[in-house]
């Protein structure tokens, strides 16, 4: 079995739809297996592809607010792990809005992730 840090080494290395991504492979996420609290969101937009911080933007702030997380908190990766359904930036819908997560993501990820992330609670 392989460690969490060998899985978040390998994560980042990520290239397993790299043909698809209009601004190449960038995952972004945060896990530790001392964290008790688990947030799942879509996918990064084009802020966090950049930073590479989660939740770095507009829709973070309000879901801080709404957890009442502080950002030191939210983002103390021993209390809370941070993991998306897809893991780099989709890319511009037609409509304007960002495309859906890809799907390769959460089923070649999370079933990996999760065992070692014992200390998630919610």
């Amino acid at each position: 079995m392989k460690t969490l840090k060998d899985l978040i080494t390998e994560i980042e290395a990520c290239q397993l739809c790299a043909d698809t991504l209009p601004l190449g492979p960038r995952p972004v996420f945060r896990v530790s297996a001392t964290a008790i609290l688990m947030i799942i969101g879509q996918a990064p937009g084009t802020r966090v592809h950049e930073s590479g911080v989660p939740w770095d933007d507009a829709s973070g702030e309000r879901l801080r607010g709404w957890l009442g997380l502080t950002p030191d908190v939210f983002y103390d990766q021993a209390r809370v792990a941070i993991m998306p359904m897809g893991f780099c930036y989709p890319g511009r819908a037609a409509n304007g809005g960002d495309n859906p997560p890809r799907p390769e993501c959460a089923p070649e990820w999370h079933a990996k992730l999760l065992p070692p992330l014992s200390g998630v609670r919610f």
